[in-house]
């Protein structure tokens, strides 16, 4: 069987980091199952000596605390982590997030057996303070009619947490390098499915997440990054209408989400307007498309 490596990025939450080193520390199999544990500091401006001093007195625990040269973003914060590990499987988590189950670890190594053509498994993600399950990190758009299944072929993942093979993260390349924030996911989904790879989720998998049931607000640069990203992935992969209507129907969003931000709306059009220019198209395949249409993929936004 496979052997797992975490990898977590952290973002100025060192109490939370500090839990979630804990929460890894007390699962079952961690000496037989899990290779590795990264955690890479992007540069955080808060102090992470307690979690430090827990790794130095846990060195049964197979961490690798590492200092990223500078804030790399999501993205390339990734990638990073991604190169410091060795494991042919890895999971990403964020740091402010726990497992709900000790047996974690054998489940990771079931869903891969049990998913042989998954490049990606997504897992379930629960609001830590609620127990309800969390719609932002859900893969697919049909919230509502796949909430209750216990397992789905689909065609993106969320960042909060999810299960990566190795070989096909070399296949279909790293997360794009020019996305700082936000759907980095949608890229990388999309070139692992024309390599050849499902994208499958399962609720046997739980992640608790601290994030707030509120959710976060992004601000209006963020916002704006979202919005340019997401179509830029429209343009690289999807047919040309599916651009057009990924612009327009995002750049409402961010009118709305941003409180009327009339300057970023502007310098958004004009950044969104010039990736035909820039970026290079890289359609999917014919099958890939076919795919996208039995898993009812929402391509329009």
């Amino acid at each position: 069987m496979k052997k797992i490596a975490l990898i977590i990025i952290t973002y100025n939450r060192p109490a939370d980091m500090l839990a979630l080193a804990k929460n890894i520390s007390l699962l079952n199999g961690v000496a037989d199952l899990l290779e590795e544990v990264i955690i890479v500091n992007n540069k955080s401006t808060e102090s992470y000596q307690e979690l430090v001093e827990f790794i130095a007195a846990h060195p049964e625990i197979p961490f690798k605390y590492i200092v990223a040269p500078e804030n790399l973003g999501v993205s390339r914060g990734r990638n990073f982590a991604i190169q410091q590990s060795k494991a042919p499987l890895f999971v990403l988590i964020d740091d402010d997030a726990e497992f709900k189950d000790m047996d974690v670890l054998s489940r990771i190594q079931q869903a891969v057996i049990l998913n042989p053509t998954a490049g990606v498994i997504a897992i379930k993600v629960l609001y830590y303070q609620n127990g309800c399950i969390q719609q932002t990190a859900f893969p697919h758009k049909a919230f509502d009619k796949r909430k209750t299944q216990s397992g789905f072929d689909t065609y993106y993942f969320a960042g909060c947490g999810n299960i990566i093979l190795r070989t096909a993260f070399e296949k279909a390349g790293s997360f794009p390098t020019d996305f700082f924030y936000g759907m980095e996911e949608y890229d990388l989904s999309y070139r692992i499915l024309d390599a050849g790879y499902t994208i499958r989720y399962t609720s046997d998998i739980v992640l608790l997440h601290k994030e707030s049931p509120e959710g976060r607000q992004p601000k209006s640069e963020k916002l704006k990054g979202m919005w340019v990203n997401k179509t830029k992935v429209a343009w690289r992969y999807l047919p040309i209408a599916n651009f057009f209507t990924t612009a327009i129907m995002w750049s409402a969003f961010f009118l709305v989400k941003s409180k009327f931000d009339l300057l970023g709306f502007m310098k958004g059009w004009a950044l969104v307007i010039g990736i035909p220019f820039k970026e290079q198209k890289m359609p999917l395949s014919k099958k890939t498309l076919s795919y996208l249409k039995n898993v009812s993929a929402r391509l329009e936004y």
